[in-house]
């Protein structure tokens, strides 16, 4: 009596096994190519990119290609660099709107008035007006009140100027012309060749400060947060009374705002370019 031959073809469950890790490990490569696609905003070449993921360059070429057919790629026709495609851009776009950026601020928010013990909130621009999208209430007595929805000043605000160095030049001209630089305090800078010099200080510096041009008793610093595109997106910071938040008192709370607008920008899908590679000796 002859023994049963056993089949060399694998039983199902095997082949739905290997067929499924092989779909994961795929889809897995598929997002570390996009995730580095987006650290390199000018593109990158199959070359770099194989080498930053890990992988063969046929095996990227051919994940990659697919990535293009579909549109969450592109690839510039000059230098055949990749870069992040319409699709991809139309994708994330869509779940940034106002709802999600007030879901995704708020956590971010209330830690950093934990860590400062003042009122922290996030602001956007919409058209001429700073708009306060978001907020947390601070620890301490006697704290700024504010409401969502509110809308502040841009030349009299931390927060505004930190949106209006967001600017191009000729929007920023358009706004000087067609917004009144009221004076709210007699600190407020009403001048327009000073809050130009302003501006482009706080754009070189990617941090602005309040001290009493909106409010005569109240201190503010903002910085900008960065969304998926590398635009800003809006801005974050922290504003307490004179009496409590001394200059001093401000300068040191800033590196936490400065930590929150890394961890909002983060959480917005932003990734600082990868920094060059040193030249060898």
């Amino acid at each position: 009596m002859k023994k049963p031959v056993r089949s060399k073809t694998s039983p199902p469950q095997e082949e739905n096994a290997a067929k499924e890790h092989g779909g994961v490990q795929s889809i897995a490569r598929a997002f570390a190519i996009a995730e580095e696609i987006a650290r390199n905003r000018e593109g990158i070449s199959l070359a770099e990119l194989s080498k930053h993921v890990g992988l063969h360059n046929s095996t990227t070429f051919h994940l990659v290609k697919t990535m293009v057919q579909l549109g969450y790629v592109s690839q510039l026709p000059e230098s055949r660099k990749y870069r992040i495609g319409r699709r991809m851009f139309t994708l994330a776009a869509g779940a940034l709107d106002e709802i999600e950026l007030v879901s995704v601020a708020t956590p971010v928010l209330e830690k950093l008035t934990a860590e400062t013990g003042e009122y922290s909130h996030f602001a956007i621009r919409s058209g001429d007006q700073i708009v306060v999208v978001a907020k947390t209430a601070g620890t301490g007595i006697f704290q700024m009140v504010d409401r969502t929805g509110a809308v502040r000043p841009g030349h009299a605000t931390a927060l505004g100027k930190v949106l209006l160095a967001a600017l191009s030049p000729v929007q920023l001209e358009r706004y000087l012309e067609t917004c009144e630089l009221r004076a709210f305090t007699p600190k407020t800078i009403v001048e327009r060749d000073a809050l130009v010099r302003e501006i482009d200080e706080v754009r070189r510096k990617g941090i602005a400060f309040d001290d009493g041009e909106f409010d005569s008793e109240a201190r503010c610093v903002a910085v900008p947060v960065r969304d998926f595109t590398g635009r800003v997106a809006g801005a974050i910071g922290v504003s307490g009374p004179m009496w409590r938040l001394s200059l001093q008192a401000l300068q040191e709370k800033s590196k936490y705002v400065s930590a929150a607008a890394v961890a909002l920008s983060a959480e917005l899908g932003y990734q600082p370019e990868r920094e060059p590679a040193a030249s060898p000796a």
